[in-house]
């Protein structure tokens, strides 16, 4: 498959996966103005956060608490699963539930917990059972539209996480960076593009690199969940095999593990997410590991989108590997929007 024979992306992608990566930018900035028009949780003085949700929900949250955790005053996590921990109890714990279809039953689990529990509760999603009970509940739902795939809806189960923290007073006004970001957003777009050509386009040269291969994402810090988001969009897009890594845990053992089976690991891409902005020994642990997988024989590469801001950095990363995964599944010939491996196990799961 030839990555600037364009004219056959539609026929390989006939949903329009391409326009929803395409529109992330405008998606954030629709996702801050729509839940700026919704009211926030009943006024407490919240002593920790909550934020439970499955898949692109989910990884929406990853992405938020990453950028949080230098100045948010009150500590924040993520919820893959279907209880609350025991401690989760009162008025001062806030349970955010955020579901693209909000019949997520792992998601409904920890609600009805959360509410049996006395939290303080509200849902995100575009309807469905969750937005329901929150009705039911007289509880707060912020409802959002969006006719793709849950892992094409990240500006919104990011931009509207961000913009609750931001109006609770959890962390600094972030009307003025998330509009810069946007901006910053539409312009990195432009050099990655599809009209632009492999010679010139990043995105597909790494999805180049990547046919016929085992993945391996590496991250550090705020580029940590991006990482992971490079590993479901690949999982997703082009249905390959994809894993990640961070730093500096991957120093702790995975180092150790690149001995055998030497024809896998000969077969094997790691790709390295750097960033100026890491914490010095993180720079010097990323180029010592990069050095350690190179000399063991894997397809070792390194890639960065430097910004000054944070929240662009995360965001131009993130575009890149969604637009390389999308370059992947154009080189497999293979449709990026069906999944139809996750919706069959849901359907057995029902059983």
């Amino acid at each position: 498959m030839n990555l600037d024979n364009v004219g056959l992306f539609n026929k390989i992608d006939p949903k329009g996966m391409l326009e929803e990566i395409q529109g992330l930018p405008n998606q954030l900035a629709r996702a801050w103005k729509t839940a700026d028009g919704y009211p926030l949780p009943v006024e407490n003085e919240f002593s920790s956060v909550i934020i439970a949700g499955m898949g692109g929900s989910a990884i929406g949250a990853d992405l938020l608490v990453s950028y949080i955790a230098p100045e948010c005053r009150i500590p924040v996590s993520v919820l893959r699963g279907y209880h609350l921990p025991s401690w989760a109890r009162g008025r001062e714990i806030l349970v955010v539930c955020s579901s693209h279809s909000g019949n997520t039953e792992e998601t409904l689990s920890v609600f009805g917990e959360a509410v049996a529990n006395q939290c303080t509760v509200m849902g995100i999603s575009r309807g469905g059972q969750l937005l329901e009970s929150a009705a039911e509940n007289n509880l707060v739902g912020w409802k959002f539209d969006h006719n793709g795939q849950p892992r094409s809806a990240v500006g919104f189960s990011f931009g509207m996480l961000l913009n609750l923290f931001s109006r609770l007073e959890l962390i600094p006004d972030q009307t003025s960076i998330l509009n810069s970001t946007v901006s910053v957003m539409r312009e990195h777009i432009k050099g990655i593009d599809a009209d632009v050509p492999v010679s010139h386009n990043l995105a597909k040269r790494i999805a180049g690199q990547a046919m016929n291969r085992y993945l391996v994402i590496l991250g550090a810090e705020h580029l940590e969940p991006i990482a992971r988001r490079w590993k479901t969009q690949i999982n997703e897009l082009a249905k390959c095999w994809a894993q990640f890594e961070f730093l500096p845990e991957a120093d702790h053992n995975t180092l150790a593990g690149l001995v055998f089976p030497e024809a896998n690991l000969q077969n094997t891409y790691a790709l390295f997410l750097d960033s100026k902005n890491y914490h010095p020994r993180n720079h010097k642990r990323m180029e010592l590991t990069f050095s350690e997988f190179m000399l063991a024989g894997l397809c070792t590469d390194k890639v960065n989108t430097p910004d000054n801001s944070t929240l662009c950095e995360i965001w131009k990363m993130l575009l890149l590997g969604d637009f390389v995964s999308y370059y992947l599944a154009m080189a497999y010939q293979i449709d990026p929007t069906p999944i139809d491996a996750l919706e069959n196990f849901k359907k057995a799961m029902l059983n």
